[in-house]
This record gives C-alpha cells, sequence and structure tokens, in this order.
C-alpha cells in the first residue's frame, strides 16, 4: 500500500481518543513484509481511564434487563454482519489469513460464536432452584464486574467474540487488549460497537502489549477478571501478576494435540488430519500436530500426509484460493524454522516440506507445509507447540499404547481419534487428558465449551458454561419462590 492506516487512538468511553503518550509500532503484513499501519501502545495511564469507564459504567450495565442486553447484542451481530469484507481485509493484512479463509472461517467465526451465544442466553436462568430436597435454596448468577480481555493474533474474531460477547450479555463491562501484531481487526470490532449504540464505558479497546497494558490490566485493582488466550508462558506470568488482587483468572492455552488413527479408520482420516494440521499455517492451538496411527497402517499413512503436504498451496493472504498463507511475523517464522531443523537433528525422518521459504518465494513468512515421519514423543517437536504446518507422525502398536503417547504431554487441549469402532472411540475417549475429543472428523456442537486441561489452562469458552464464565455464583436461602 502507498499510504499507511493510522490507528494511533483508542476506544475508551464511547468516543476514540488519543493516547496519552505516544508509543508507535508498526502492523506489518505478513505477506509482504511491508508495513500496513501505524497504531500506538498504551500506557498506565491509558490502561487507567479505560477501567475507569468500565467500572464508571458497570452499575447501569449490570442492572439492564437481560432482554436489553441481548437486544444490544443482536444489533452487533448485524453491524458485524454489514462489515464482514471489512473485517475480513484487516484479517488478511494483519496476520496472513488467506482472502477467501478470511471472510468464511476467520470472520465467520465471529458471526458463529455470537449467533450461539445469543440462543444460549435466551435460556440462560440467573436463578435457579438448587433442588427438591431444599425448596428455599437458589443459586443465582451475576456479574464479576470490569474484565480485562487479552487476546491474540492467530484467530482474532473467534477469541474476541468469545469474550466481548458473553462479558456484554451477562451485564460484566470489558476493556479490550488485543495482540499487537494484529490489532486491525479488533479496531474494526470497536467501530462495530459504537455503530450498535452500545452505552459508554460498557466496552473499551486500548493496545498495548503483553509486558505493557496486558500486564497493568491484570494488577490493576478495579479490574475484577482476566480472561487471556495466547502462549501457556504469559498466561502464568498473567496468573502470577494477578494474584496479588485475588482476581479470577481463565486461561485458554496452548496445545499439542494427538490424533490417533486406528487400523479400521475411514480412508479419508489421514487426509483429513494433516489438511486440519496445515490449516490456518498451523496456527491453532488446537491443531492435531501428532499423528499416532497403529503400524499396520502407518507407512501408508506417511505417505498420504506427504502427499497432502506437497499438495498443499502457499500464496499470498490477499489472492483467493484455497491456499494456506504466511505465518504472522519473522519471529515466529524463525522459530518454526529453528524446530523444523531441531527435528532434522533428533532423527525425525522428513517426508516433506522442510526449512527455507517455498519454492519461488522470496519474501513475506511462508512455511512449507513439512511432516516427519519415526517421530519418538519425547522428541522437541512431539513436545513442543511448534505452532505452524508441522506434522510428527508417530507408530504405536496397542490402544494402550496409543493413549499412554496421546497423554504424555504438558498440554491437554483437544485430542483426536479415529476408529470405525464405536466402543473403542468412546472407550479412548473417556482416558484421553484433554479438554476436548473429536471423533472421525465430528466437530463439536454449537454451544459445546472450548478449553482444555493442564498446561492448555482450564477456561471453558462458549455456549452456557461460556456465559457462566463471566460470572460469580451466590447461595441464596430462605428465597420466597411465590414472590
Amino acid at each position: 500500500m502507498n499510504t499507511l492506516l493510522d490507528k494511533r487512538k483508542f476506544y475508551i468511553d464511547g468516543t476514540w481518543v488519543d493516547p496519552v503518550r505516544a508509543n508507535d509500532l508498526e502492523v506489518i503484513d505478513p505477506s509482504t513484509e511491508e508495513p500496513v499501519a501505524v497504531i500506538s501502545l498504551g500506557d498506565q495511564a491509558d490502561t487507567d481511564a479505560a477501567v475507569a469507564a468500565a467500572k464508571r459504567a458497570f452499575p447501569a450495565w449490570s442492572r439492564t434487563s437481560p432482554a436489553d442486553r441481548l437486544a444490544h447484542v443482536e444489533k452487533i451481530l448485524e453491524v458485524y454482519k454489514s462489515r464482514a469484507k471489512d473485517m475480513a481485509w484487516a484479517i488478511s493484512h494483519e496476520m496472513g489469513a488467506p482472502q477467501d479463509m478470511s471472510l468464511e472461517d476467520q470472520t465467520g467465526a465471529g458471526i458463529y460464536h455470537i449467533k450461539n451465544f445469543i440462543n444460549a442466553f435466551k435460556d440462560f436462568q440467573f436463578v435457579r432452584p438448587l433442588g427438591d430436597h431444599a425448596p428455599t435454596s437458589m443459586t443465582a448468577w451475576e456479574p464479576v464486574g470490569v474484565v480485562g480481555l487479552i487476546t491474540p493474533w492467530n484467530w482474532p474474531m473467534n477469541q474476541v467474540t468469545l469474550k466481548v460477547i458473553p462479558a456484554l450479555l451477562v451485564g460484566d463491562t470489558a476493556v479490550l487488549k488485543p495482540s499487537e501484531i494484529a490489532p486491525l481487526s479488533s479496531m474494526v470490532f470497536a467501530e462495530i460497537i459504537h455503530e450498535a449504540g452500545l452505552p459508554k464505558g460498557v466496552f473499551n479497546l486500548v493496545n498495548g502489549d503483553g509486558t505493557g497494558v496486558g500486564t497493568q490490566l491484570s494488577t490493576h485493582p478495579d479490574v475484577e477478571m482476566i480472561s487471556f488466550t495466547g502462549s501457556t508462558r504469559a498466561g502464568i506470568a498473567i496468573t502470577k501478576a494477578a494474584a496479588d488482587s485475588l482476581k479470577k483468572v481463565c486461561l485458554e492455552l496452548g496445545g499439542k494435540g494427538a490424533n490417533i488413527v486406528f487400523a479400521d479408520a475411514d480412508d479419508k482420516a489421514v487426509a483429513r488430519g494433516a489438511t486440519h494440521c496445515f490449516y490456518n499455517s498451523g496456527q491453532s492451538c488446537n491443531a492435531p500436530t501428532r499423528m499416532l496411527v497403529e503400524r499396520s497402517v502407518y507407512d501408508r499413512a506417511v505417505e498420504t500426509a506427504a502427499k497432502v503436504a506437497n499438495d498443499t498451496a502457499v500464496a499470498a493472504a490477499h489472492q483467493p484460493g484455497a491456499h494456506i498463507g504466511p505465518v504472522v511475523s519473522r519471529g515466529q517464522w524463525e522459530k518454526i524454522q529453528d524446530m523444523i531443523q531441531t527435528g532434522i537433528d533428533e532423527g525425525a525422518r522428513l517426508v516433506a516440506g522442510g526449512p527455507g521459504l517455498p519454492e519461488g518465494v522470496n519474501r513475506g513468512y511462508f512455511v512449507r507445509p513439512t511432516v516427519f515421519a519415526d517421530v519418538s514423543n519425547d522428541m522437541a517437536i512431539a513436545q513442543q507447540e511448534i505452532f505452524g504446518p508441522v506434522l510428527s507422525i508417530i507408530p504405536f502398536d496397542s490402544e494402550e499404547e496409543a493413549i499412554r503417547i496421546a497423554n504424555d504431554t504438558p498440554y491437554g487441549l483437544t485430542n483426536y481419534v479415529q476408529t470405525q469402532d464405536g466402543a473403542k472411540r468412546n472407550r479412548v475417549a473417556r482416558q484421553l487428558r484433554s479438554g476436548m475429543v473429536e471423533m472421525n472428523g465430528i466437530s463439536r456442537g454449537a454451544g459445546s465449551a472450548f478449553g482444555g486441561v493442564k498446561a492448555s489452562g482450564r477456561a471453558r469458552e462458549g455456549g452456557v458454561m461460556g456465559l457462566e464464565e463471566f460470572m460469580d455464583s451466590k447461595a441464596i436461602s430462605g428465597w420466597d419462590r411465590d414472590a
């Protein structure tokens, strides 16, 4: 572009405001390595102003009727749909999602989650009886207060809507800090909020980095809750920073999903799993990056996965088509290159892809879809979250061994099972230590909670549990059920 977008303002108390002190940062288009926008990073005064606005707005917003809050969110959905192309443009240019995928999947994820929250909220009971054994005992669900929302760059609107929308619906007020690497989509979202007519101070946005605004929100005495999605390392730092103020902290962190392919899996299981691994250029915390294959079908699976990698086109995010784009940044590209070289050095068998840029590419943060075979689960490529299009294939000989390998990881977000044996599917799913298990290519149903265990955090986002996450429960006895 010849002209950079100027996004050096924050959305605080219902208006766009200049930062207290300008600390500018260029947003880099990962397809071209050229700046596409300039934003400002906030400091303590900006964070304080946003939190103060949210605190002022909380009493009135929390007392609005559920029907009124629902109407506001329905208006947000209407405006969001009208701005879908703008949102997709921002996501493609800030983090490299290809044009079609950015509109249909990245932007579409926001529509999907807003709709699901609307449906879940319509039937939500804020006051519920404990049970027939205690007729005057009730459980009441009430908003937490001011919530700090810290979101990542890999699925911007997926994560923003999973946090902002339930917070608004249940009566919280919010301060959003999006990733400074990919902030443009969140600024479009703030424009959507403004056009939808949300009351002043209910939603606020301050750009910043983790050590700045992220830490300021995590330690702020007037912020009652932090909801964070990102790396396990950052999640640990946020938990420690929030401890002194005894905040509620909800973390959705990394993953190293195992995809267990039994010998009786359907004939598309391996290709489906490899494609899923490379989707979004491998930048998904729930990507099935470890493929565990029963030994009797192992060689054929390796061959299939290598073919999928070789057939996966890599091109600029600005082009239409079913290709993958670049990874988000030079730093991420270099990390992935280091991990690919580590896999080679560890003795894994490289069967597709490898280090360096794809053929014919001389700029942009593009990664060759890469497949390693004969991986042992103690290798770094099997234990560490690479966050790129890199698949590790591991053989196993028995159901028990597959479960042991799958669970032998610090993470516990999503695991996958491929078998035509229903009893085996059910048995294995219950033994896998993860917050989610998807089997035979069947995605989670609308309203299912997204979240993990262990180093993947223990947040539960989406549906009824996603609403409850932004609330506190209160036990009330002596309730007059006839009043």
